[in-house]
């Protein structure tokens, strides 16, 4: 190996260490410097002043002549560093301490060691009884907060087992390509009138384009399954398959129902709704011709807008036009599959 490659290179001229060490500071203060709005503001101000005067800058900034002259006698006598200008901090010299009384600690420390991690609230209770009996000045649940965390009482470390949710198979990636009925998409609407919760789960064939939906209590796999009969009993031909997004109220109940009667059930990719786009282009149709156009009806007479609910899906069943079917219904489509 030549005696070239070991040979030490200085990338600045050598310096001395008093040099190296101004140098560095000279760095130092122009990079915390370029940090600080604040320092070129001050930087700007006593420019102006140098150039036009007191009077001029107090009247173009708006600033006190005793500020200026603060900024002014500490950039002076500092030999006009930058860093000068950087805003010290307020924090003040003499903190306050907590006055505390180890048996007061004690006593809260027990607590949480022989009860799991109690909260602040439960324990002040107990803690107030104590210093009654002791004589002891009283803690506020601000203090025993502090306490807690200061001092880390927290002795309760096992980790909550969270319950892992099963792998739901089979997955689809496309949206799917049918030519014959019994292909249901469904999915579920939630929507909120003056602060009332209502749900709808809606279902839908993707080829002839019948639909149906139900106003239920909550979304729960018995209310899914509850809709998917009512469907099923409306609906002339046999189903095949019924794809959902990973929802829970497809899950349990109606799952199992499907497996029952021997229906395969297919979910699609989270975060993925594009593949179910047949029945959230449909969420959207109800949504709009219906249900948002009657929202008064849910809140004062419920049965009332159920019933004509019904009545809009007969409508839109067997008179609406679809573009996607050639601007027919889908009863007059279906005539098509005999």
């Amino acid at each position: 190996m030549s005696h070239e490659t070991d040979r030490t290179r200085h990338i600045l001229p050598k310096l001395s260490k008093g040099n190296y060490n101004i140098l560095m500071k000279l760095i130092s203060n122009s990079l915390t410097f370029s940090v600080s709005d604040a320092a070129k503001f001050r930087l700007h101000v006593l420019d102006h002043y140098y150039r036009h005067g007191m009077k001029s800058t107090c009247h173009a900034f708006n600033l006190p002549r005793a500020t200026i002259y603060v900024w002014k006698k500490r950039f002076e006598l500092s030999r006009k560093k930058l860093s000068s200008l950087i805003p010290k901090s307020t924090r003040p010299t003499n903190l306050r301490q907590m006055t505390l009384n180890l048996k007061m600690l004690e006593f809260i420390k027990s607590m949480r060691i022989e009860y799991g991690n109690l909260s602040k609230y439960k324990i002040k209770p107990f803690l107030d009884e104590y210093a009654r009996k002791n004589n002891l000045p009283m803690y506020g649940t601000t203090k025993i907060g502090l306490i807690i965390k200061r001092r880390k009482y927290f002795f309760d470390t096992s980790k909550k087992q969270t319950k892992r949710r099963r792998v739901l198979t089979p997955r689809l990636r496309r949206s799917p390509k049918e030519t014959l009925p019994g292909y249901i998409e469904m999915d579920s609407i939630i929507l909120y009138v003056l602060g009332r919760k209502y749900c709808f789960i809606t279902a839908i064939d993707v080829v002839t384009k019948f639909a149906w939906v139900k106003l239920t209590t909550n979304l729960s796999s018995r209310q899914a399954k509850l809709a998917f009969i009512e469907f099923k009993n409306q609906y002339k031909y046999k189903l095949r398959i019924v794809q959902t997004d990973n929802g829970s109220e497809f899950l349990k109940e109606f799952d199992l129902y499907l497996s029952q009667i021997q229906i395969k059930h297919e979910f699609i990719y989270q975060k993925m709704p594009k593949i179910n786009g047949v029945i959230e282009r449909f969420n959207r149709t109800i949504q709009e011709e219906f249900i948002e156009r009657n929202d008064d009806l849910i809140i004062t007479n419920t049965e009332k807008f159920t019933q004509k609910l019904y009545s809009y899906l007969i409508w839109y069943n067997t008179k609406r036009p679809h573009y996607s079917l050639g601007q027919i219904s889908p009863t007059e489509y279906m005539h098509k599959f005999g």
